[in-house]
């Protein structure tokens, strides 16, 4: 068992995986650890979808990427043009063909609902590392706007997705990237 300051150490992005499903149980073992993290006023907005299979991963990813282009040539957003032509590519999955996919969502309403998924899925990252797990958020997958595809992952219009991450078997850990030490802007004490 690691212990927390391993886990903070050893959880990584990851974007490759074995083509091993996660059995259903252990992701809601995860999801059950993701609704212990702290909400605003503990209003528990989130919501969870799990997707696990591929071709409707692939569906959604192609929504998402339609959805991120057509508000970039709308000049609604500005895309990375790096980001552009990966987008425009047919055979680019926004969710690296993981095998399992993870939406956190809540009301539009709750004015935390940002920092209440965030904290949410971080949980869900960490409780994923811990079991051997590896995830990533894919924040180019948020934007699924059809109906049919939204009623599918029963999604509500007044329901608003905040992370998508993806959950799978790593085929390998990344080292972790070099930190750098926090930059303390100013420590105000009491005067002794």
């Amino acid at each position: 068992m690691m212990t927390f300051s391993e886990l903070l150490q050893k959880r990584r992005a990851i974007r490759d995986f074995e083509d091993k499903a996660v059995p259903l149980p252990l992701v809601e073992e995860i999801l059950r650890d993701a609704t212990l993290a702290p909400s605003a006023s503990n209003n528990q907005p989130c919501r969870f979808s799990v997707v696990q299979c591929r071709k409707a991963m692939k569906n959604l990813s192609d929504e998402s990427k339609a959805c991120l282009l057509k508000d970039h040539d709308d000049k609604k957003i500005a895309l990375n043009p790096q980001y552009v032509n990966l987008l425009q590519d047919e055979n680019f999955n926004v969710f690296y063909n993981a095998p399992c996919l993870i939406f956190v969502a809540g009301p539009k309403s709750a004015g935390s609902l940002d920092v209440d998924a965030a904290l949410a899925a971080a949980y869900i990252m960490f409780a994923a590392a811990a079991r051997g797990l590896g995830t990533c958020w894919v924040a180019l997958g948020a934007n699924i706007r059809d109906p049919q595809l939204r009623g599918e992952l029963g999604f509500s219009e007044n329901l608003r997705i905040v992370a998508p991450i993806i959950l799978g078997y790593p085929k390998a850990i990344p080292a972790a990237p070099e930190r750098h030490a926090p930059e303390i802007l100013r420590v105000i004490a009491e005067a002794r």
